[in-house]
């Protein structure tokens, strides 16, 4: 195939960007789309210019580092997939692709289309995790009996891999998605209980801190993820919220 790449070129957060053109020949149906990025950076390299930069680390849809906008839409244009995991038999020869960072205020761009999403590692710092005593008197987390089904939640919950597509596809840029998934893999277990009431408020908190936008619905977020993380786990953390706030 022959494509025709517009792609994001910018030094740093600080510096005005721009859209580069880049015709690219010879793209196989079986490439992954960090694959043919690949191939335009080794021409680019091979021409003396600076190749584009853009952050990936597993390449196996785990990790979520490979965030891009591509054609407007967050990974792309197939569903429940990271940019790794989208081939570009889901492209025809000819097209033109419009490749961007995602974008928002809390997601600072380092360089071209890699963006800063430690704002994501700070909330779950605030909250997302259980203390254990680990002084040798620890129970068997096996020894609790937890319901299938709040289990099963629970581990839905855990699956998001906080690569930042829920706030990408938000027009207001919210993080509800994300903090709600992060909140909720704890909430609905035994274990998460004792810390719950502190855990909502102080992640909810330091998401606004942030600068995320607030969410309003719309539900793109849910159709963008790349593992189908619910709107549910949004409204379990707004109870949440509220009853931690009633505790106070």
């Amino acid at each position: 195939m022959k494509l025709n790449l517009k792609i994001w070129r910018q030094n740093d957060a600080k510096s005005k960007g721009k859209m580069v053109q880049y015709p690219l020949d010879g793209v196989d149906g079986d490439m992954s789309f960090l694959e043919m990025l690949d191939v335009l950076n080794e021409e680019l390299i091979n021409k003396g210019e600076e190749p584009v930069e853009f952050d990936h680390d597993c390449r196996e849809g785990i990790c979520g580092a490979c965030s891009l906008q591509i054609n407007g839409e967050p990974h792309g244009p197939d569903r429940k997939i990271t940019t790794c995991q989208l081939h570009m038999r889901k492209f025809n020869d000819g097209d033109t692709i419009v490749i961007e960072p995602f974008r928002a205020n809390a997601f600072p761009v380092i360089k071209d289309l890699m963006v800063d999403r430690s704002a994501f590692d700070r909330i779950q710092q605030a909250g997302g995790y259980i203390s254990v005593n680990t002084s040798g008197n620890t129970v068997d987390a096996n020894a609790i009996p937890i319901e299938k089904e709040k289990a099963d939640d629970a581990f839905n919950a855990a699956t998001c891999i906080g690569c930042g597509a829920c706030v990408a596809a938000c027009k207001n840029a919210s993080a509800m998605l994300f903090t709600s998934a992060k909140v909720s893999q704890f909430a609905l277990l035994p274990q998460g209980q004792v810390e719950a009431t502190d855990r909502v408020l102080n992640m909810v908190r330091q998401m606004d801190l942030e600068g995320f936008g607030n969410c309003t619905n719309t539900g793109a977020c849910e159709v963008e993820c790349p593992k189908g993380i619910s709107l549910e786990n949004i409204a379990r953390m707004n109870r949440e919220y509220v009853s931690a706030s009633v505790k106070g």
